[in-house]
């Protein structure tokens, strides 16, 4: 069996060749080397890259059978997230590997400035011995403002507590109760700015914060006061900061992150790096060995899980999240439930609900609402169908999805139902269910007929007339033909009314067979089902 290529595409730490373990065929590329990464993307099933191999519309189209891009680092400035959506890839990242690194690099520049660290470096190395030129101040009971109280501010306030410094912050998404648990008190971003001593940046950049630190702001702090930027280059306006620097409007700043990396010859960035109140460094915030590791590792356990059709925690064109292990074995069942759906469809989709009834609604079960859609789409469009796309296929097709969640499964103990819409205007379910220690997976229902069998590969489903001597008919055609019968429920609401009858079979059936059964007992519908694994 040929094994799934995984590409990389630059330098990854040797864990992470590791972490990817010895199921895929490791290869190598040079990322920058744009001729030979789409020569070598033709094949690739994944590709990990970091921040200088661009996967871009041209770098997708020239991959056919790619399913996963995972950057081993947080930025995605780097990848076209809209063209590999559509394309049905995951894109896939490591959002929580450097906030550690990023959050004591802060720290790092807050001390810097406080103490005028670098410039007394250098003033030393120079051969001067200037004590008095670089008297500093005390972090202690001195106040920092923290904009963006997410995971990496939370871990900069823990630390600066440390200190003895009073913590207040400014987030618009945060609850005061949140805040109360940081021990950091919200203000607005103007009452921050007058308050603090230390101010510190740690937002998205989004069109609404680029620039958000600018003239109007520096004007409202303290002319003793500092400003850190760990986060995003664009954030602080850099020719508002150049001036207030100079003018003494604030006293110093420190920067990891500017508007153009690195900072072009003769633009404002670049002057902000020869003024004697700046600390820079070259955008180090995730450069450290353990965040390196841990971004490479966190990556290709992404890749193993989304080559193995699983859904991605850290995909950030899916949705879903973190799948708790209760839900995790509904995944590949509603999947089938989705094929099996598509089946028996005998016109287009026009709306699906995905029920969830019993214990599982409890937990966060979005996922299956996905797994059902795909399902769905999987033996019905030509596209590559995936976790990632299959919303946006629905979409498309104008068909309205529900996930409706409720704890009424008097029969089971979960029941998950997919209850559709056709387009002409009949109505189609299946339902089904996970038993026992095992967590066979069962279906237990079609349009209201009550059965139990095990899903397997092959499955044939009839609607027909009940009257004696139908079974002996079909069973007869297919022994002739040597189709083995594994299994069998019959499923009926009243004497004399219709039947469903579904069957397991260990091989396909021919067309010609089908079309032969279905004549001689007349039935009302008949479908021939094959399961497709992910």
């Amino acid at each position: 069996m040929t094994k799934p290529v995984v590409l990389i595409a630059e330098e990854l730490s040797p864990a992470t060749i590791d972490a990817l373990g010895p199921d895929f065929d490791v290869r190598n590329v040079d990322g920058t080397d744009r001729p030979a990464l789409l020569s070598a993307l033709a094949e690739a099933n994944a590709v990990l890259i970091r921040s200088a191999t661009k996967i871009d519309a041209e770098a997708i189209a020239a991959a056919p059978v790619l399913k996963v891009v995972a950057r081993a680092g947080v930025g995605l400035d780097n990848v076209d997230i809209k063209t590999a959506t559509t394309a049905g890839v995951m894109v896939v990242n490591a959002p929580t590997s450097n906030i550690i690194s990023a959050a004591e690099l802060t720290v790092g520049h807050i001390l810097s400035l406080a103490r005028r660290i670098p410039a007394a470096h250098a003033s030393l190395s120079g051969g001067a011995w200037k004590r008095s030129s670089y008297t500093g101040t005390e972090l202690f009971e001195k106040t920092v403002g923290i904009i963006g109280l997410g995971r990496i501010g939370a871990l900069i306030a823990a630390r600066l507590q440390a200190f003895d410094m009073k913590v207040v912050a400014y987030d618009p998404y945060v609850t005061s109760a949140r805040a109360q648990q940081l021990g950091v008190q919200l203000l607005s971003l103007d009452e921050l700015l007058e308050q603090s001593d230390f101010v510190t940046i740690h937002m998205p950049k989004t069109p609404e914060t680029t620039g958000m630190i600018g003239a109007e702001q520096f004007a409202r702090m303290k002319p003793t006061a500092y400003v850190v930027n760990v986060a995003r280059g664009g954030l602080i306006d850099e020719a508002a900061l150049h001036t207030a620097l100079t003018t003494g409007e604030i006293a110093g700043a420190g920067l990891d992150v500017f508007t153009s990396e690195p900072p072009a010859e003769g633009g404002t960035a670049a002057a902000l790096l020869s003024l004697p109140n700046v600390v820079v460094t070259p955008h180090l915030g995730a450069s450290t060995e353990e965040a390196q590791e841990k971004a490479g590792v966190s990556v290709a356990k992404s890749v193993r899980l989304a080559l193995g059709g699983e859904l991605v925690p850290d995909a950030v064109n899916v949705a879903g999240g973190v799948i708790d292990p209760y839900v995790r074995p509904g995944i590949p069942l509603v999947e089938k439930l989705g094929q099996i759906f598509a089946a028996l469809a005998h016109s287009p989709l026009t709306s699906l609900d995905v029920e969830v009834h019993g214990e599982l609604q409890a937990y966060d079960v979005s996922v299956l609402k996905l797994a059902a859609l795909k399902g769905v789409f999987t033996n019905i469009v030509s596209e590559t169908v995936s976790y990632v796309n299959a919303p946006l296929l629905a979409e498309q097709r104008g068909v309205d999805v529900r996930l409706l969640v409720d704890d009424d499964s008097p029969e089971y103990r979960n029941v998950i139902t997919l209850s559709g819409a056709l387009s002409d205007g009949s109505q189609l379910s299946v339902s089904g269910t996970l038993t026992g220690t095992k967590q066979v997976e069962k279906l237990v229902a079609i349009n209201g007929y009550a059965i139990e069998l095990p899903i397997e590969k092959h499955h044939i489903v009839m609607l027909y007339t009940d009257r004696p001597g139908i079974v002996a008919v079909y069973g007869q055609r297919f022994g002739e033909a040597g189709i083995n019968i594994a299994g069998m429920q019959i499923a009926r609401q009243a004497a004399g009314g219709q039947a469903l009858s579904v069957l397991t079979v260990d091989s396909p059936v021919p067309d010609h067979l089908l079309d032969d059964v279905r004549a001689a007992i007349d039935a009302d519908l008949f479908r021939q089902i094959e399961i497709t694994e992910s």
